[in-house]
């Protein structure tokens, strides 16, 4: 017999540590035929796959399954959270071991499940974990989930997932047009049901560009409040708030992510995010104070990518302040002795150019031939429109050379340099979060016109760099100098107001700041 499970806030859910039991996730409708006794830890695990905390959903169903051997919609969802399909992540082993639990064959674990719809899901996810390619795979489970969807056209969960089905085609780089059909449909579900959890997420998942951002910007105000025990809620909700400039939203939800005891904050995804708020916020103190704060929690000897983390942290720290020959610029050296991740060129990059800046010619010319090296070994195989990871390092290694040229006069040369790794940057396929280019080439190609007298020019720039990054402290500041100098009073009022709002807790001592809010 067929049992609908409703409404879940705050469920004890069987068999779940306490700790565990009675958090808020969400509010979800999904039929199943499992035991009623199985039922709670079942929806717990749903709605916490629909938030992304894999490990803890896939302890709730092995718990529904200890209380029904034979749950086959419980082995269903645990396979599934071996998949994480917006991060292109799979563990084929791992899930194929999940199913097995259930039966040895396709056949007879299909036989398992007792209604047609039932088989359906517990088919497409046999195709998620089949033969072929990744992508092959994929591809012929979000097929089949779409044919779920056509069979049962009034269960939302089915629709729910398909829409984050969708948006694991990307295998890591975001197909603008699939990702839109991907939010239609979770849209769908979310105007249906405000406080279902993975509708709210994978509307924002779709919509978190600087273009579509206002489309998810409604969705990113609930669902926080839908699932406030879930930390990746809390955060998630940023990826709309730091694609409209929003820095007083995406600092407070990546404090509350980061976890109420600021003395357990590690080096993470959700701090990372709370030091770029701060820096676009002009907190400055705040966010050398995080920084140092990170680097003790991480422990005497941090793991590579605690490491990692903090390179990135402390190289746009660098850029965003020009604190070129402050202790955090001091302490980049020791950053980037680990290659491989992106922390580490991150801060060879800005150690390179903190020394050219602060006139260590010999260790910016360094830096920039190790980058110079990078760039002739890429640049054969990069072209425009590739993903980040395999641009950026190029980019920035173009970047090092164009303000090696500027320092020694060639500003010609510089400028040339930057336009050309602005026509990489601007192609890369739209991301999320902080920018993946630590110094947005289209703001140091502004500095560089504007020191050349060539206004007008700059402020294109400035107004190209806040297209892709909304409300980013540097391009803001550029373009009211620009602005001014070309005599567009309007739009240097306009940037002005933006940037005196979003600096309405900046320390006021900097230089850079205070300089601005004289002019003001």
């Amino acid at each position: 017999m067929q049992r609908i499970v409703g409404v879940v806030l705050a469920i004890a859910a069987l068999g779940v540590p306490s700790t565990l039991a009675t958090q808020e996730l969400g509010k979800i409708t999904f039929p199943t035929s499992g035991k009623a006794d199985a039922q709670p830890a079942f929806i717990r695990g749903v709605l916490l796959l629909h938030s992304f905390q894999y490990e803890l959903a896939a302890a709730a169903f092995k718990t529904a399954q200890q209380l029904d051997r034979d749950f086959a919609m419980a082995y269903w969802g645990e396979a599934l959270t071996h998949t994480h399909p917006v991060w292109n992540e799979q563990d084929l082993v791992m899930a194929r071991a999940a199913l097995a639990h259930l039966a040895s064959t396709r056949t007879d674990r299909l036989q398992k499940a007792p209604t047609a719809r039932e088989r359906m899901y517990l088919a497409a996810v046999e195709q998620l974990y089949g033969d072929g390619s990744k992508a092959r795979r994929d591809t012929l489970y979000a097929d089949a989930v779409a044919d779920l969807v056509r069979a049962y056209p009034d269960d939302d969960e089915a629709k729910v997932f398909y829409a984050v089905a969708l948006l694991g085609l990307n295998q890591g780089v975001r197909d603008v047009p699939t990702y839109m059909r991907a939010g239609a449909i979770a849209q769908e579900v979310f105007r249906r049901n405000q406080d279902h959890p993975g509708a709210a997420h994978f509307v924002i998942h779709a919509f978190d560009d600087p273009i579509h951002a206002p489309l998810g910007l409604q969705a990113a105000r609930r669902y926080s409040v839908i699932a406030p025990d879930a930390p990746h809620a809390q955060h998630m909700t940023t990826h709309i708030f730091l694609a409209l400039g929003m820095w007083d939203d995406v600092a407070r939800q990546n404090e509350i992510a980061s976890g109420g005891d600021h003395a357990r904050w590690m080096p993470g995804h959700a701090t990372h995010w709370l030091t770029y708020a701060y820096l676009q916020q002009g907190r400055y103190r705040d966010a050398q104070k995080l920084l140092s704060e990170l680097s003790l929690h991480a422990g005497p000897v941090p793991t590579a990518s605690h490491r990692g983390q903090l390179a990135n942290f402390r190289a746009r720290f660098v850029l965003a302040t020009e604190q070129w020959d402050g202790a955090e610029a001091r302490s980049l050296s020791a950053d980037h002795d680990l290659p491989g991740e992106d922390g580490y060129r991150y801060a060879a990059f800005a150690d390179g150019f903190a020394a050219a800046r602060r006139g260590d010619h010999d260790l910016a010319q360094r830096i920039a031939t190790s980058f110079g090296a990078t760039v002739a070994s890429l640049g054969r195989s990069v072209r425009v429109g590739d993903p980040g990871p395999k641009v950026v390092p190029v980019i920035m290694g173009l970047e090092l050379q164009a303000e090696l040229l500027r320092q020694n006069g060639a500003r010609a040369g510089a400028i040339a340099l930057l336009r050309r790794a602005a026509a990489l940057e601007d192609a890369m396929p739209a991301e999320f979060g902080p920018p993946a280019v630590p110094f947005p080439t289209h703001e140091m190609l502004g500095a560089l016109l504007l020191a050349t007298g060539n206004a007008r020019a700059a402020m294109k720039e400035y107004q190209r760099a806040l297209e892709v990054g909304p409300g980013r402290a540097a391009a803001l500041r550029g373009l009211v100098e620009a602005a001014q100098a070309t005599g567009e009073e309007e739009i240097a009022k306009r940037a002005y107001a933006q940037l005196a709002a979003n600096w309405h807790a900046a320390d006021t001592a900097l230089p850079p700041i205070s300089e601005l809010r004289a002019r003001g």
